[in-house]
């Protein structure tokens, strides 16, 4: 096998001068392995970036695994990269850099830039390429029309190691193409206008579920190749579905082979293990600061936009970037040069990730999990804020879930845990979670949080879906939720899918998709999610009963629909609102229908307006409300 070849470069000076600034943004085409052609030569360029390191070789099956074989040079800018070109090595080479830290340590490091891995539990990188012959295109063309805030967004949350697995060998994995044929047409027949994976990056641990990524550049060969992953996102697109992925921009783990002391020295981590190690997750925390992995982390996210044509970024974390002092005790971090807890560091980079990527790809959609009250998440930079295009409604999800599990007795005297996130509904673009991270560690499935017999929980999480649904704000619904799974999430096993042969799980499928029908079909619901122009309250007061009656508008006034929701198992019937305009209503959407498992009753006749002052508005009707259900209503006549 030849030796490393000195001379050739994919890296230009401009290059090197951007990746010092923390600017380059486009680092996968320059670093980790190009299979290229020098002098006629098939072989495969190594660039990588360790700057403490006295050598640095690329070891593999093709050179029986040696350590000084092929060394590669170090450049003369000193910028830290070690690059060579070896002839005759070729896509599906599997190989780690031998590097000789300053200490003396011989570490065997896997390629931070690699675009495939092998399978864990072993641990190597391989020489593999992005090129796929997109066939997307008319999907690509057009996504804005599927992606804006003014659209119907309505997000499957998916992981790909548990939504189904192999009937007939439960341990095996689903390979990309096979969840493609299965889920592809699923989250079609569903409605959802989106899918968002958890971390499909590399990772060694799978009870990590996607979030201690060792290989940011790469889709997990668990499930295939990165072109199988291509495959399934283009897929996804031909049937007008968008992809998000989450993102992992917080911390990442210590396993060996991974950028945790990649050179022998703290070089992706801050070296303040005040600021770079996470006591939560027992993991390593970024060094915000330092140029060239601002670059890093910013090239990660275009890639994953560009070569894989993501529609969005769902970026984990977020609150425990922004703050100095997350799950931290006093005297255990240092504030800033100002004497706050605020990361200064994370909080430009937050900034300038979304300007990059707002400016290089103005379709797609960055959304912030972000838990705290932090101003102008999802505000422009130019007006101070950090650019994300939407932010988790924690709040809704926590008060709301909290609602929902009180006995309905109780509910009366705890109207304002359901009303109260319209306080703040306008202040962030947010997206309403019913997330994984709230079906597991024993906080019960979403159904089984919900009190009462059978038939009751089952009418409750319909309510609650329909609530979500019609509330301000974009909507994200973790597998499994969507049929009632009545056991917590199990990240090793495949969903429940034969409870779908019981009438409450049908039904509460059902139920969600004619929800998501719903979503689409009525602009009201969505065109202006982030404005109060788009949401008035008819009455929160009565408590007694427990019912809340609101409206949602569209920009057209005409696409006003009017919601009512009856918090007990009480029927309610000629119970009289008041209503936006005169005319009749039309019952479009009742939580309690027969084919969601629910009891039927509902406003099967139009609803005409009577001259009754009601709510402090002139016009009013009479509407039945069925037991533990919601009634969705449009003026037809006016």
């Amino acid at each position: 096998m030849s030796k490393p070849v000195w001379g050739y470069s994919r890296l230009t000076e401009f290059d090197i001068y951007l990746f010092r600034a923390g600017k380059h943004s486009r680092l996968y085409e320059k670093l980790g392995s190009h299979v290229v052609e020098v002098n006629g030569v098939v072989g495969t360029y190594f660039a990588v970036w360790a700057p403490s390191a006295r050598q640095v070789a690329v070891m593999g099956n093709f050179n029986g695994w040696n350590r000084e074989s092929h060394a590669l040079f170090v450049r003369w800018d000193s910028s830290g990269i070690w690059e060579g070109f070896i002839p005759h090595v070729g896509r599906g080479e599997v190989y780690k850099y031998a590097i000789a830290a300053q200490n003396g340590r011989q570490l065997e490091k896997g390629d931070p830039f690699a675009l495939m891995w092998e399978t864990p539990p072993q641990t190597a990188s391989i020489v593999w390429d992005t090129w796929y012959e997109w066939k997307d295109k008319s999907w690509m063309n057009t996504r804005h029309n599927h992606n804006g805030l003014d659209k119907p967004i309505s997000v499957y949350e998916v992981h790909l190691g548990s939504w189904q697995r192999d009937s007939e060998d439960p341990k095996r994995n689903l390979t990309y193409g096979e969840i493609a044929d299965r889920l592809v047409p699923y989250v079609k027949e569903m409605g959802f206008t989106h899918i968002e994976f958890m971390p499909v990056m590399e990772h060694p641990y799978a009870p990590s579920w996607g979030y201690q990524i060792t290989g940011y550049f790469a889709p997990s060969s668990r499930f295939g190749t990165p072109q199988e992953f291509m495959a399934l996102v283009e897929r996804l697109h031909c049937e007008g579905i968008g992809v998000y992925l989450d993102w992992v921009p917080s911390h990442f783990p210590y396993d060996a082979h991974g950028l945790y002391m990649f050179d022998g020295s703290h070089l992706y981590e801050h070296p303040d293990m005040r600021k770079g190690y996470h006591p939560d997750w027992k993991s390593y925390i970024f060094n915000y600061g330092r140029n060239e992995v601002r670059a890093f982390l910013l090239s990660n996210a275009l890639f994953w936009l560009d070569r894989f044509h993501v529609d969005g970024l769902r970026v984990d974390a977020v609150a425990s970037m922004l703050y100095l002092d997350y799950s931290r005790n006093h005297g255990e971090w240092e504030p800033n040069v100002f004497g706050g807890r605020e990361n200064l560091e994370a909080i430009s980079l937050f900034k300038e990730l979304n300007e990059i990527v707002y400016k290089e790809f103005p379709d797609v959609q960055t959304v912030a999990e972000e838990s705290t009250a932090f101003p102008g998440v999802s505000r422009p930079v130019f007006t101070g804020g950090l650019g994300f295009g939407m932010k988790w409604m924690m709040g809704w999800m926590n008060d709301t879930l909290r609602y929902f599990q009180r006995d309905a007795f109780y509910r009366r005297w705890h109207q304002d845990e359901i009303t109260f996130s319209t306080v703040y509904a306008f202040t962030e673009n947010f997206m309403l979670p019913l997330s994984h991270d709230e079906v597991v560690y024993g906080k019960k499935s979403l159904v089984g949080k919900m009190p009462g017999d059978e038939w009751q929980r089952f009418a409750n999480l319909r309510l609650l879906f329909t609530y979500m649904f019609t509330h301000p704000g974009t909507k994200l619904l973790f597998m499994g939720g969507e049929f009632g799974q009545t056991s917590e999430w199990n990240f090793a096993a495949s969903l429940e899918w034969h409870l779908l042969e019981f009438a409450p799980h049908k039904g509460m499928k059902e139920c969600v998709k004619a929800l998501n029908g719903l979503y689409r079909s009525e602009p009201a619901l969505y065109e202006l999610n982030f404005s109060a122009e788009g949401f008035e309250w008819i009455d929160t007061t009565d408590r007694e009963n427990s019912i809340i009656v609101y409206t949602r508008r569209g920009k057209n006034p005409q696409d006003s629909v009017l919601i009512v929701m009856n918090m007990t198992p009480i029927p309610r019937q000629n119970y009289r609102i008041g209503v936006p305009t005169e005319g009749t209503w039309t019952e479009i959407f009742n939580s309690d229908r027969t084919e969601f498992h629910g009891s039927g009753m509902g406003n099967p006749a139009p609803l005409a307006t009577e001259k009754e002052k009601w709510h402090g508005r002139p016009d009013s009707l009479r509407v039945t409300i069925p037991p533990l259900g919601a009634v969705v209503l449009k003026a037809t006549t006016v």
